[in-house]
């Protein structure tokens, strides 16, 4: 009998459940974690935390404890997974989507709030790649494209017309500077049936004529894009946004400004509180959420960046 036990004892250790456990991550301070070259830059007195979640998939003493605690979640399985994909799977993709916010934060920041674009480089920034499409594997978030098929670039649509102009399954030749090193990528178009012309899956923005770089510090996910494009407009422009305030928040940013809802908000909301947070921005949406388990922190529900831009100057601390 005593064996048994000591079996099953066993086993509820070692097998992990097809379930995550979902708890409260870092709050990072991100204008540390931002970099300007070329521009002068003004730190605040306060902090802008961007807040993050872990995740782990538990055995069952650990899905267990995380049932009784009021700072998890354990959630299935297939909530964070897709089909047939696995954990590194998507990491990666969680870090793809982590360089997608940092260059939506730049290009919000940079083009509606520090007063460009004025003097636009002549190079395009790729802001989003679709993995199903023929740029998925070549093209990155963050790459820098300086030439099509050997013309130096000045605009997105100069990119599109040589798109189109090579046709559905022609190569496109495109010249990038990606991690630092210029090299040369070949793309063929597709057709789509939601779109008209051939296509190579890629968003592009205009880059902008000083360096910004990131320090992610290996958080992955689109919901920092509000604090990074909070943390570079307070950077590159006089002032303190944050009043010397601690303030945190999470959301993803869209190239129109709008905030965009994320998962994990209750655990957010506890990391922020606990790195000393006395404001949070939630995306409107997940506000009512935020404020169920917040205790003493003031949740602000925040739809556009500029709502999240004006708060804390119509809420001067005293």
């Amino acid at each position: 009998m005593f064996v048994p036990i000591l079996v099953v004892a066993y086993v509820g250790y070692v097998v992990r459940l097809p379930y995550f456990v979902i708890g409260p991550g870092p709050a990072s301070d991100v204008e540390p974690l931002i970099h300007v070259q070329g521009h002068a830059t003004y730190q605040s007195k306060g902090h802008l935390l961007l807040t993050a979640i872990s995740f782990y998939q538990p055995n069952a003493y650990e899905a267990l404890g995380a049932w009784l605690s009021s700072s998890e979640a354990v959630i299935p399985r297939s909530d964070i997974l897709a089909p047939g994909q696995t954990q590194q799977q998507e990491n990666r993709e969680a870090l793809e989507q982590m360089l997608n916010s940092q260059v939506d934060a730049e290009n919000g920041a940079m083009t509606r709030f520090a007063g460009y674009p004025k003097q636009y480089s002549k190079v395009m920034l790729v802001d989003n790649v679709d993995d199903q499409r023929p740029a998925g594997g070549k093209l990155y978030p963050g790459d820098v494209i300086v030439k099509v098929n050997g013309a130096t670039i000045t605009s997105v649509d100069q990119v599109s017309q040589a798109i189109r102009a090579a046709g559905v399954g022609h190569d496109v030749r495109f010249t990038i500077l990606s991690g630092g090193k210029t090299q040369d990528v070949t793309i063929a178009p597709v057709k789509v049936p939601t779109v008209s012309y051939p296509i190579i899956g890629v968003n592009l923005v205009e880059n902008l004529p000083f360096s910004v770089t990131f320090n992610s510090d290996g958080i992955g996910g689109p919901s920092a894009g509000l604090m990074w494009t909070l943390g570079l407009s307070d950077l590159l422009t006089p002032g303190d946004l944050t009043g010397g305030r601690t303030i945190a928040g999470t959301g993803t940013i869209a190239l129109d400004g709008s905030v965009g809802p994320i998962g994990g908000i209750a655990q957010k909301v506890v990391a922020a509180e606990r790195a000393g947070a006395k404001v949070f921005f939630a995306p409107t949406s997940e506000s009512a959420d935020a404020r169920a388990v917040v205790h003493g922190m003031a949740v602000v529900p925040v739809k556009t960046i500029q709502d999240a831009l004006k708060w804390p100057y119509q809420h001067r601390a005293s």
